[in-house]
């Protein structure tokens, strides 16, 4: 067994460029003030001599890491069993390798777990975090924000920037901003808000979003178009926003639905089963179905199927997201509302890294598009129309 070669040092890159060690080092580890020429005989002998810099070394320079949180807001069982996760990983993490940024993985199972993300991002290790699948009393954006880590959230926020400073305890906590109305299920209690629950002003908190409420009325004014006028909806948790959105658009076209029409559920195929299973119960005269995501429209068609229920000649059913394999294989195939998960996770590594560039090189006209920068991205959606309605 022969030892392995010793690891090119940058005073061997220096040497070989024909340059000072200081010089070789800006050029390495991304300084400026130096001359093009010298520039290039370092790169060039960077990648004759096989080097590799130091990250720390390069640290102190640059002041980046290279590195980016992706937090999400729920617990492992929830994220590998959901393939909206894997499509929001996906386009996050070919963004952030496009730019030679490493991508760092913090999943949430409790209070606990909200500490300790907020003390690794607070340490320094990451120039930012993208965040996604929060909960209405998640006290992670108060963690974040008091970590001063420059962070872009996926789904529209349910808070101002002042909101988000909160630590999570009492009146601390995030505050539904819109006011709330009220409607009962046979299950309980589901909250409806005017105006679509938008907040009129997020004070400058960035986020990516698909138009959700839109997406429902397209859905819904389908199954109506069909000829439907007993439309059930199977809700996401009503403590998050994409779901509530949903929900709003499908009364936006329901006004008078009948709330026995209405069951909240949690996004998963389990809680599409039990859902569909209570608003049979109440309304076994139903006609359609409006999911909130297509997972739980998978599960919807389960029990639709063991009931002996056809869709969709006497149920039609929509979900929402078009995620493959998922509504492409289910029996029916699902006609679905289509949002383009995978670039939502693009759109917010490409507006994290923006913002961070514009920190990292803070002159006038930085500073000017900086303050002129979108601070939410919405994406519209598609109906995709397969078998199910």
């Amino acid at each position: 067994m022969t030892d392995a070669a010793p690891r090119p040092t940058l005073e061997a890159v220096a040497a070989r460029a024909g340059v000072s060690r200081a010089t070789a080092s800006r050029v390495v580890n991304g300084g400026d003030g130096v001359r093009e020429p010298l520039v290039e005989r370092v790169r060039r002998a960077v990648e004759e001599l096989g080097y590799v810099p130091n990250q720390a070394a390069r640290s102190l320079v640059t002041r980046r890491h290279d590195a980016v949180a992706v937090v999400i807001a729920e617990p492992e069982t929830r994220v590998f069993a959901d393939p909206f996760f894997a499509l929001q990983l996906r386009g996050i993490s070919k963004e952030l390798t496009a730019h030679d940024n490493q991508l760092v993985l913090l999943l949430t199972e409790g209070r606990d777990d909200h500490a300790r993300v907020g003390r690794y991002l607070a340490g320094g290790h990451v120039d930012g975090a993208l965040v996604f699948s929060l909960h209405l009393d998640d006290p992670l954006p108060g963690l974040i924000r008091r970590a001063g880590v420059p962070t872009v959230f996926g789904g529209r926020p349910d808070w101002s920037d002042d909101d988000a400073g909160s630590d999570g305890d009492g009146d601390d906590r995030l505050r539904v901003r819109a006011a709330e109305g009220e409607g009962v299920n046979g299950a309980g209690r589901i909250g409806g808000r005017e105006g679509g629950g938008r907040p009129s002003d997020l004070g400058g908190v960035m986020y990516v979003d698909s138009d959700n409420r839109d997406g429902a009325r397209t859905a819904v004014r389908h199954l109506v178009g069909l000829g439907r006028t007993r439309v059930a909806h199977i809700t996401g948790p009503l403590d998050q926003t994409s779901a509530a959105d949903r929900l709003d658009g499908f009364r936006d076209v329901r006004v008078d639905v009948d709330p026995r029409l209405i069951e909240e559920s949690d996004f998963t195929p389990a809680g599409g089963e039990r859902a569909m299973r209570e608003l049979l119960d109440r309304r076994p005269d139903l006609n359609a179905v409006f999911a909130a995501n297509d997972l739980s429209a998978a599960g919807a068609l389960r029990v639709l199927r063991e009931r002996g229920l056809r869709v969709p000649e006497d149920v039609a059913v929509i979900g929402f997201d078009d995620m493959l394999p998922v509504a492409d294989q289910t029996d029916p195939p699902l006609t679905t509302v289509r949002q383009d998960i995978e670039e939502m996770g693009r759109l917010m590594a490409r507006l994290l890294l923006s913002r961070l560039d514009q920190r990292a090189a803070p002159t006038t006209a930085t500073a000017a598009a900086d303050k002129d920068a979108p601070t939410g991205v919405v994406l519209p959606t598609t109906l995709v129309r397969r078998a199910s309605a």
